[in-house]
């Protein structure tokens, strides 16, 4: 079988894996931050998830929860942008087809489940970004001002609701996702997984 006629190309690739390990970091800073107390002693360095294994040097003393959540905002704006490009690479690059080995409701699965997974990585960043817009402090990339807030806390706090329920919405997408390659890796023993890999 030609694999240039059946994989991914590189750019597809490096784009899902780049995006992929995004959201997961993602997740883990936002339920790590979810928590932090208000009022603490500001500083200047911040040992990444506690773990002793990066120390990152603030060039401003800030709160920790300051830190964290300006962190998931960069971040955040930074995971957006790699959407935009991998829905634009999707849109004028066709994909593979799918293997001829799948039944057809594997065919529709798969398809409902990219198609709905593209949704969600949209909308996902895209309402934390408006949440964000509509609170107190704006939106910040790494230290440079991008958005001011608007400072409307119903709105911020409707936004904030959505986003927790789409991040909720995409984690049992992804799950789904995650064991359909599985699946095929292991049980059907087809190319699928090293498509992208």
């Amino acid at each position: 079988m030609n694999h240039a006629l059946t994989g991914y190309t590189k750019t597809a690739k490096v784009l899902h894996w780049l995006i992929a390990i995004g959201i997961f970091v993602m997740f883990g800073i936002g339920w790590f931050m979810a928590d932090l107390p208000k009022e603490v002693p500001k500083q200047t360095a911040f040992d990444v998830f506690d773990l002793s294994i990066y120390t990152w040097q603030s060039t401003e003393a800030i709160s920790p929860r300051n830190f964290y959540f300006n962190l998931h905002k960069s971040l955040g704006v930074t995971i957006f942008a790699l959407i935009i490009i991998r829905v634009l690479w999707r849109l004028s690059h066709k994909p593979p087809a799918l293997l001829a080995s799948y039944k057809e409701f594997e065919r529709k699965l798969a398809k409902g489940t990219h198609y709905l997974l593209y949704l969600l990585m949209v909308a996902l960043p895209l309402s934390g970004l408006i949440m964000v817009i509509y609170g107190k402090y704006g939106v910040k990339w790494f230290g440079i001002d991008l958005f001011g807030g608007l400072d409307s806390k119903p709105m911020r706090d409707a936004f904030k609701e959505v986003h927790e329920i789409i991040g909720l919405i995409i984690l049992a997408v992804l799950a789904l996702h995650i064991l359909g390659a599985l699946k095929h890796k292991f049980i059907d023993k087809d190319e699928t997984l090293s498509r992208m890999l």
